[in-house]
């Protein structure tokens, strides 16, 4: 942040009108000119230490609507500034903002409603600092100005944008899509369980007396452990995968890792235990239901970026197949599609934002479902699911 002058564009005229007056009193030889830049100077200085001989310091607390600020979401930043000052100065505020977050932060201090708050939209994912807050103060003759910047900063996360996504329709597991389901309610009337007959030791709690009725002997409730595989979400950020621009965010990697948040949560929504990974093998995040789990895998992908190099997705899997497996790429050629393989995986999702020229053709034996990753994450989401017949579409 560049301190602005000391003298405003009006107290800069009026500094330059004295001295010139001055100069021209002695060349024409006109005393009024000596009084008139004499007076130009004077009104200056005054003007100066009118504004920088008051002794301020303050505190400043910040508090935002939402705790996570997502990309094209609005939040409000409600600001309490504690300012200690012989009388309260009258000028301008305004909060620093960074260039990933936008709102007009700005306004006249002191507020007419004694409230200092703005609105503010998520524009790049990350970690930024908001603040300082700077107080502008001017004359009362427009001369001279001084800023000041009262408080720390206040961090804020924005996190990558989730879309709604179609529902898969192919259920993966004997529980139709419910992670690591167990029908083992016991001793509860659960009459959905499968019994089986009575034998000697068996706890009388668990005798299910409707199928004793209905077959004339005991009949216990028997524990069934249903489970589905859960889903895998991998993140393919290899730095030769994606353009790595200095100082600016590649909009193709911006948008895979929307769509990687967006799928995790669909799936997780779908009632799958859901691991999120990179192509090193890193884990994301981990979500099993939970609301905290959402929120904690968000801000691990709000700080992700292209880097390292990926390992092999068998090595990823270590031997588990997963049901749903959702694989996030960038520029893909032939030879690395060749060295993809889901492992397994019951319903296998590719999608590249720069699939080349055979990659359909090389994928499709190995059975995954492949869509082009462009702007629109849910149409490419829509376009990969088995019913769609995702491998043909992804040549589009």
């Amino acid at each position: 942040m560049r301190p602005r002058r000391a003298l405003t564009l009006r107290g800069t005229g009026a500094l330059l009108a004295g001295l010139g007056c001055l100069v021209a009193a002695n060349l024409v030889a006109a005393p009024v000119l000596i009084h008139v830049g004499i007076l130009l100077l004077a009104l200056t200085c005054f003007s100066v230490l009118s504004v920088r001989l008051p002794r301020r310091s303050g505190t400043v607390a910040r508090q935002i609507s939402t705790d996570l600020l997502t990309v094209s979401e609005t939040s409000r930043v409600a600001v309490r500034l504690d300012l200690r000052s012989l009388r309260t100065p009258r000028g301008l505020w305004r909060d620093v903002l960074p260039d990933a977050v936008s709102g007009d932060a700005s306004g006249e201090f002191p507020p007419p409603d004694g409230r200092l708050s703005y609105p503010i939209t998520g524009v790049r994912r990350g970690v930024w600092q908001i603040g300082p807050l700077v107080l502008r103060t001017v004359d009362p003759f427009g001369l001279a100005q001084r800023e000041q910047a009262f408080g720390d900063t206040r961090t804020v996360t924005v996190v990558p944008e989730v879309f709604a996504l179609m529902p898969l329709s192919v259920r993966v597991g004997a529980a139709g899509g419910t992670a690591h389901t167990s029908s083992s309610r016991l001793g509860q009337g659960a009459d959905n369980l499968s019994p089986r007959r009575y034998v000697p030791g068996d706890s009388m709690r668990r005798i299910h007396w409707r199928a004793s009725a209905h077959r004339g002997q005991l009949m216990v409730r028997q524990e069934e452990e249903e489970s589905s595989p859960d889903a895998l979400v991998v993140l393919d950020r290899s730095a030769d995968r994606w353009r790595t621009p200095d100082g600016e965010a590649d909009p193709a990697f911006e948008t895979a890792v929307s769509l990687c948040a967006s799928a995790a949560v669909h799936l997780m929504h779908e009632g799958y235990g859901v691991d999120v990974i990179d192509s090193a093998g890193t884990l994301l995040g981990t979500l099993r239901g939970h609301e905290d789990d959402r929120e904690t895998m968000l801000v691990a992908l709000a700080s992700v970026a292209p880097r390292g190099t990926s390992r092999d997705l068998a090595a990823l899997v270590a031997g588990n197949p997963p049901g749903p497996l959702v694989y996030v790429t960038g520029a893909l050629d032939e030879a690395a599609a060749e060295r993809l393989r889901p492992s397994g995986a019951a319903v296998p999702l590719l999608f590249a934002t720069g699939p080349g020229e055979g990659v359909t053709a090389t994928v499709e034996p190995h059975g995954w479902h492949l869509a082009r990753l462009g702007d629109d994450v849910a149409e490419a989401w829509e376009r990969a699911l088995p019913e769609r017949g995702g491998a043909p579409d992804a040549a589009r």
